[in-house]
């Protein structure tokens, strides 16, 4: 009897530590957030001016992602458009999975009438990003929209929570239809000054509403194809809190340099007397000056916005480059985990080896390219991700990038791929013979921004390298004539995008990819081919 009833009691405490258990796992799994978008033509006026545009879900721009780290984000994408589609998602690491990054080299394009559902997960990350169509000119139309990753419960932020944030989207802007600019392009000729800025869609309407006395998070995003912005609050004081999923180094700051590509966050504090306060954002490093403004506005105001808007620095590249190196990582603050940031001496790893990647832009059977060493970068009709799954032979080149430093003499086209290994640490340099501002952006990593400077770069610029606490970016501006160096622990493998952040350069070839490889297969390091996976080109056909 005493045997049997110890053995009941051992099978109830069995029984019930599993149920625990599986409860545990239950819970333990990351949410699942699910998502359908239609993308269709529309007419609006952004700039007074009927135009087609992009829309998703009759929106622009378009519905923006709110969500936390590790969530699990299923977004089915209906193409209603008359042209192939495809979103990526800017600074999303897209961990192990480069399969969903929604670019030319690792997806086929959604075609016409047809969808493809993403599967993607913020692993790890925290902070404001975007997502834009990444095919074509599609990106001159819209189609954009903002993600904001908030921390988990548990991971404590480096600053008191803010009453509500407020997502900003500003890019220049054009009247032209994106297929005239692309045929404009595709002719060999210029791509045009763009003819107004936007924030959130819309020029000198958008309003932003808070109480006297409370602080609030403006997320800022730079979505526009060619230009820097300035960015400031009339009468209010910015403190950066966040730069692409980093915590930085909280200075106060009377207005922001936003280049192509970058986000970043400021805390505001509703700190002046109660009235409606201009929000500015005007271009940088242009010929022509283009400006445009929204409204702060106190709760309790009963005065609009007025007199003169504040000023942008009448200073340009040193100015700018002054403020960039004030950007720094705070080291004790955690990010998306609960260590913290400061906890990986990057300045301390030795470096396998120095990629120099110098911009330019050459005439090639007499039209307008851009290049990256000398060779201008053309899509293959099969994916280079997927040619290299199926073993599909001609599709990329490996040997076209690497010669350093950068040689001399006319320009080549190719589809071109560096070879790296998984677990790398390299460095890169970008270099900018031009007389015209960069924008960098890397797929699938960020890098420690370590140094910024003027004219050719050599070793010796090492000497002033940040090594303890540069901030992270995964985009970075080059000034004109100048260089800036970045460091990066390839820790994400598969096919990623490293491309001009200014558009119309990507379009006409300034871009390749880097493959990040372990040559023993492991779902450890890298996910199978999704089931749903588009096929084309030369994978039409294959089994995935």
């Amino acid at each position: 009897m005493r045997s049997g009833g110890g053995s009941s009691v051992l099978l109830h405490l069995i029984f019930g530590v599993l149920v625990c258990l599986s409860v545990t796992l239950v819970k333990a799994e990351d949410p699942y957030r699910f998502y359908t978008w239609t993308v269709t033509y529309g007419t609006i006026s952004p700039l007074g001016v009927p135009q087609q545009v992009i829309l998703i879900n009759g929106q622009f721009p378009g519905p923006r992602l709110d969500i936390v780290t590790n969530d699990n984000i299923i977004i089915n994408v209906f193409n209603k458009l008359d042209q192939p589609f495809l979103l990526t998602w800017n600074g999303i690491k897209q961990r192990k999975n480069s399969w969903q990054d929604g670019v030319l080299g690792t997806n086929c394009p959604i075609p016409p009438n047809s969808n493809y559902t993403y599967k993607i997960q913020a692993k790890d990350q925290i902070g404001t990003y975007t997502y834009f169509p990444s095919t074509a000119m599609h990106k001159v139309a819209g189609g954009f929209g903002g993600i904001n990753i908030y921390a988990r419960p548990r991971i404590p932020v480096p600053y008191p929570l803010p009453t509500a944030d407020f997502t900003l989207l500003i890019g220049d802007w054009y009247k032209t239809n994106h297929k005239v600019l692309q045929q404009l392009l595709d002719s060999g000729k210029a791509f045009p000054l763009p003819d107004g800025l936007l924030i959130n869609g819309q020029t000198r309407s958008s309003s932003f509403s808070g109480d006297q006395g409370k602080t609030y998070m403006f997320r800022i995003s730079n979505v526009g194809l060619s230009t820097s912005i300035n960015f400031r609050i009339q009468g209010h004081k910015m403190k950066l809190v966040e730069c692409e999923g980093s915590h930085t180094i909280q200075n106060f700051y009377d207005s922001l340099d936003v280049h192509v590509g970058q986000s970043l966050s400021v805390l505001v504090t509703l700190d002046q007397p109660p009235k409606d306060y201009y929000i500015v954002a005007s271009t940088r490093f242009t010929r022509r000056n283009l400006t445009t403004t929204a409204v702060l506005h106190y709760s309790n105001s009963q005065t609009a916005a007025s007199g003169p808007l504040p000023m942008a620095p009448t200073l340009l590249t040193h100015w700018s480059m002054k403020q960039a190196r004030t950007f720094r990582r705070n080291l004790t603050a955690n990010a998306a985990r609960p260590n913290p940031q400061g906890s990986y001496h990057y300045g301390s790893i030795k470096t396998s080896r120095t990629i120099i990647l110098a911009n330019s832009a050459p005439m090639i059977n007499g039209k307008q390219r851009y290049a990256v060493n000398r060779v201008s970068y053309v899509n293959a009709d099969t994916p280079l991700k997927l040619a290299d799954y199926f073993n599909i032979t001609g599709v990329f080149s490996t040997n076209t990038l690497l010669q350093s430093p950068p040689p001399d003499g006319p320009a080549s086209v190719a589809t071109s791929v560096i070879l790296a290994s998984l677990h790398e640490f390299i460095e890169i340099v970008f270099q900018n013979n031009e007389k015209e501002i960069q924008s960098w952006h890397i797929d699938g990593h960020d890098f420690w921004v370590v140094g910024y400077g003027s004219k050719q770069w050599t070793p010796d610029k090492r000497k002033a390298y940040n090594l303890v606490d540069a901030d992270t970016r995964h985009t970075v501006q080059v000034y004109p004539n100048s260089w800036t160096a970045v460091m990066m622990s390839l820790e994400n493998q598969g096919m990623w995008n490293i491309r001009s952040a200014m558009w119309a350069r990507q379009y006409l070839g300034q871009q390749f990819y880097l493959r990040v490889w372990n040559p023993i297969p492991s779902l450890k390091n890298e996910y199978d081919i999704p089931p749903n996976a588009l096929l084309c080109g030369k994978a039409t056909g294959r089994h995935t």
